[in-house]
């Protein structure tokens, strides 16, 4: 029973980790961070000329890496008999834990993406990954490329009213 008790305990202990580590960022094209709100960006012009899918790989913070080494460091120290069975118990679980939590948070945070390719009025072509927000971009649609320093995103190009 007190073994149930401090499994129980771990895992109510992990849980504000583990349901903070599987938010993903959002990195589409209608995205933007609390960080941007009242910066100024540059607009350019582009035509698509192609997409096609990606995936962005998931976050790596300890987050995950931290929920699961103390899940597995209870779950060790429980499945020891006692003394020293018990500590090193405690230590493979939470090395296990840690390196299995870490895999668990980029595996949920994973997020599909596309990659796609535009022509600048310029003649230049671009290509920019974000994550794919249902945007579905057609190839010859025009499109804005809106962006400050090193990120940019494409939107929809929104006609002026006239």
């Amino acid at each position: 029973m007190q073994k149930h008790s401090i499994l129980m305990i771990a895992l109510l202990a992990t849980a504000p980790f583990l349901s903070s580590g599987g938010c993903a960022s959002n990195l589409g094209g209608n995205d933007y961070s609390r960080g941007e709100a009242r910066q100024t960006m540059s607009i350019r012009f582009a035509v698509v000329e192609s997409t096609r899918p990606v995936k962005l790989e998931g976050t790596k913070t300890p987050i995950g890496a931290t929920a699961g080494a103390v899940t597995g460091g209870v779950v060790g120290h429980s499945l020891g008999r006692s003394g020293i069975s018990s500590t090193i118990g405690a230590a493979v679980g939470a090395i296990a834990g840690g390196v299995g939590g870490s895999m668990v948070e980029e595996a949920v945070t994973r997020q599909n993406g596309v990659e796609i390719t535009v022509k600048l009025e310029n003649g230049e072509y671009l290509a920019i990954v974000q994550a794919d927000g249902g945007e579905n971009f057609q190839r010859g649609e025009r499109v804005r490329l809106v962006g400050s320093g090193q990120a940019t995103r494409v939107a929809r190009d929104i006609p002026t009213q006239g």
